[in-house]
């Protein structure tokens, strides 16, 4: 059970926001080795995108491979990372790309022996008000 004292413990929240920004500048850069890297290397990894639902780093990673590099420039708004402990967190935000709806992330990242992990990921886009 998660005592209130260990939810967003400030070490904790400062690593899982410095690997979050980690990930947003190699998402934007389209750093897909990075990418890779900070997703769980395993076939219960999974990504629900705009238009793919991919289970297991091999989909992800035939995706990422496969992906149109350009037009990949966005503005993040209102992101919450919460830690749970010191070995699990979740991130949310909202992003927008030019020309295109608002769109929405969200991360579970996990601990593992090579450092923090995204074990799953959601991409969709918002309805305009």
């Amino acid at each position: 059970m998660i005592a209130p004292e260990d939810i967003n413990r400030a070490e904790i929240l400062a690593e899982v926001t410095e690997v979050f920004t980690r990930y947003e500048a190699a998402l934007v850069g389209n750093q897909v080795a990075v990418l890779d890297e900070l997703f769980w290397d395993s076939p219960f990894t999974l990504r629900y995108g705009t238009g793919e639902t991919l289970y297991g780093m091999e989909a992800i990673r035939a995706f990422r491979q496969a992906r149109n590099p350009t037009g990949l420039a966005r503005s993040l708004h209102n992101i919450v990372i919460t830690t749970f402990g010191a070995d699990l967190a979740t991130a949310n935000t909202e992003f927008r790309r030019a020309g295109q709806a608002a769109g929405r992330q969200s991360q579970t990242w996990v601990r593992m022996a090579q450092g923090w992990r995204v074990v799953a990921g959601h991409v969709s886009f918002a309805n305009e008000p």
